[in-house]
């Protein structure tokens, strides 16, 4: 037997049920486990033998491991599990591992035909960069994997995470998948729609943001934003660094209808779900509860709490990371309810990755909506272009994507058309403001343009700004008739990665 396990430590209160206290030398497990210096989240190697391997423990308790995010430890770890089998089938430790022993995992990995799960360059490149991290840290030399270097890096390594929807296939998905509704646009009678309004929300907000799922996911509900901007549609807030991949605070801006969708179910949906749970008493058995005193603000606003044992705590609300958050607590009118904004149906916060699980089932719906039976039984990724045409496909991270996009439209048209600026005009506003280009990056948050034109805007990064709209169809007089749905349409038509409502319904007729 060369299998290795991993095990994850638990949040408070999500232990289970506990060994017998002495059991195996052991008294408080939890306290013991917090002691060595574990957090919850950590992986916890297992050898074949069955022992927990020592020098793993030393890795995840480094500095190198505990300043990733939990998401990201979660991944590298189940990683690390795959390649510490592969190198005891050898009867190797992974520190003995050389170049060789990488090289051919990677190609078992990526190429081998005997494979029936081979991964994409994307994913070895993350691999590869979970590798170096510890054989960094081990000071194994030479190393066996560097991502630094050009040759251990994927050729073919593009974002499998990306994908645009124009705004109509947008409304279609959200119809089908989240309200039930027919390809006809009716509501089914059986459907239930008991988070409807939240699911809903959140999308909105999303794709009028394009915030990432764990900052949308991690807001509190006063962190949305309140202030609107002077004739305008949009609202800004503040998206706190803890939660972001730079960790660095930035401006965010939201449409009015998407925060007052996501104003609509704080005042509904939600509020049910916090009257059930104070009327069960969850909130009283939780293992953990800060109930927020105040709230300051300014430039560094401040929260401050005081917990069940009295305790009384603060921290920069930019500094307060997710899982912090979900132990804030305010003080409703019939109790302590939850700060954090997005509830689960029990009333208990929800976590920012289970809502890959609510677009799954989405997704799903709008296959068996759209997809024939007999085009459902086969796997996605083994479907014929034609038949993925078909459907609209969605992960959370589309939302951030399909924003992209669509401000890079709306400003080139508002260049375009609206301001009436000449070439002289547009490079005099650019120097000043910054291109559409420049601007959406702002949006985004990226901290190189590169990176919103490869992985943000490929449909389109061929292209020359001023073409984009210089196709729009036109009348005798000039006048424009082609509206921003028809610039989509025809972007969809021309360009491939691109999901519009005309090529879904006229592939699904």
């Amino acid at each position: 037997m060369s299998e290795w396990h991993v095990v994850w430590v638990p949040d408070p209160g999500q232990w289970g049920t506990l060994p017998t206290d002495g059991a195996l030398g052991v008294h408080d497990l939890p306290g013991a486990v917090a002691r060595i210096g574990l957090r919850p989240g950590d992986p916890v190697y297992i050898r074949p033998d069955g022992m927990v391997d020592r020098d793993f423990l030393d890795f995840v308790r480094s500095q190198v491991f505990r300043n990733l995010e939990r998401e990201t430890k979660r991944n590298y770890g189940t990683d690390y599990r795959l390649l510490l089998t592969f190198l005891s089938s050898r009867g190797l430790s992974w520190w003995k591992a050389t170049p060789q022993d990488l090289a051919d995992y990677r190609n078992w990995r990526c190429d081998a035909p005997e494979n029936p799960a081979q991964i994409s360059g994307t994913k070895w490149d993350r691999e590869a960069a979970a590798f170096t991290k510890l054989f960094k840290w081990g000071k194994v030399y030479p190393l066996p994997v560097d991502i630094s270097r050009s040759e251990d890096r994927a050729a073919d390594s593009v974002s499998s995470r990306v994908s645009w929807l124009t705004p109509r296939t947008w409304g279609l998905w959200s119809d089908i998948g989240l309200r039930g509704h027919t390809r006809d646009g009716f509501a089914v009678p059986w459907w239930e729609s008991r988070t409807e309004l939240r699911n809903t929300s959140f999308v909105q907000l999303l794709l009028s943001s394009g915030l990432r799922r764990q900052e949308g996911g991690s807001l509190l509900v006063f962190e949305l934003p309140t202030q609107r901007l002077r004739h305008g549609r949009y609202m800004h807030g503040r998206i706190a660094g803890a939660v972001t991949r730079s960790k660095n605070s930035r401006t965010f801006y939201a449409s009015v209808d998407s925060v007052g969708q996501v104003e609509a179910y704080v005042e509904s949906e939600r509020a049910w779900a916090v009257q059930r749970a104070q009327e069960a008493g969850r909130y009283e058995r939780l293992p953990m509860m800060r109930l927020v005193t105040k709230v300051t603000h300014g430039l560094k606003p401040k929260v401050e709490w005081v917990d069940s044992d009295g305790v009384v705590g603060g921290q920069e609300l930019s500094r307060l990371g997710c899982r912090e958050r979900q132990w804030l607590f305010l003080e409703g009118p019939d109790g302590p309810e939850p700060a954090w904004l997005w509830l689960t149906e029990q009333g208990l916060p929800m976590a920012p990755d289970r809502w890959n699980g609510v677009f799954r089932r989405a997704n799903l719906r709008c296959e068996e909506v759209l997809l024939t039976k007999e085009e459902r039984k086969i796997r996605r990724q083994f479907r014929l272009a034609e038949v993925q045409g078909k459907s609209p496909y969605v992960t959370p991270h589309s939302g951030r994507h399909s924003m992209a996009l669509y401000m890079l439209i709306l400003l080139n048209e508002l260049f375009e058309k609206r301001y009436g600026l000449t070439k002289k005009d547009r490079r005099d506003f650019a120097l000043l403001f910054g291109d559409p280009w420049w601007l959406v990056k702002v949006l985004l948050g990226h901290a190189d343009v590169e990176t919103t034109k490869r992985h943000y805007l490929a449909p389109v990064a061929h292209l020359q700004l001023e073409s984009i709209l210089a196709a729009a169809e036109t009348t005798d007089e000039g006048q424009d008739v082609e509206d921003l749905d028809g610039v989509f349409a025809r972007l969809a038509r021309e360009t491939a990665g691109i999901q519009d409502i005309d090529t879904v319904l006229g592939e699904a007729s």
